[in-house]
């Protein structure tokens, strides 16, 4: 059972999802004040913070399994130049397929707008990620660049393609933790993880 204090800053964080969720729509005057505030406290009283996700994993070993991973993945508002601050450096995103639509991938966030990248390749020129832009890579050491399918094949993706960040893992029924994050991502996230997290869920609809 969660604490006071948890439920408190889980309640702060649903409140600030739901805002955000709705603001841009506001803002263009597409709702009215009180659909506003219906879309606000219906996602606060009664939507989630996170969803399950299926992933092969075959990337991101050894941090998820290659048989195959059912992921608690924390909901995002949609990220922009204004909402970088909701991912940080070290986080594993699960992002939009920039070639595929409807498929997700899950990488490690490497770099954000404004960070400079240099290529090992002395041809390549270094580059300065766009305000939009940043760099996601996966972390299986045993794949080529090319096989790895990340940044290094497909280039910057926008912002706006993260959709979540992966925070819990389950490998198998006896096999499961905190995904490892960044330390500011994972200090958000805890109370998120403290009320919505259900293993026995998570081992209902995972695959084999």
């Amino acid at each position: 059972m969660a604490s006071i204090p948890t439920w408190v800053r889980y309640l702060a964080h649903k409140l600030e999802y739901s805002i955000t969720l709705s603001a841009k729509s506001y803002r263009k005057e597409k709702i009215s004040d009180r659909e506003f505030l219906g879309i606000v406290c219906k996602n606060l009283f009664h939507g989630k913070l996170t969803y399950l996700h299926w992933d092969k994993g075959l990337e991101m070993a050894p941090t998820l399994a290659t048989h195959g991973n059912t992921l608690l993945v924390r909901k995002l508002p949609i990220l922009d130049a204004n909402h970088a601050r909701y991912v940080f450096v070290g986080d594993a995103v699960v992002l939009k397929d920039p070639n595929e639509s409807g498929r997700y991938l899950v990488r490690r966030l490497a770099a954000v707008p404004g960070c400079e990248l240099v290529s090992n390749d002395e041809k390549d020129e270094p580059f300065v990620l766009e305000k939009d832009q940043c760099w996601v890579v996966a972390e299986n050491q045993e794949l080529k660049p090319k096989e790895a399918y990340d940044s290094r094949t497909f280039g910057p993706i926008s912002m706006a393609d993260i959709v979540g960040r992966a925070i819990y893992c389950l490998r198998t029924a006896v096999d499961h933790g905190p995904v490892s994050n960044s330390s500011d991502a994972m200090h958000e996230d805890s109370p998120v993880l403290a009320v919505e997290l259900d293993v026995a869920e998570m081992a209902k609809n995972h695959q084999v």
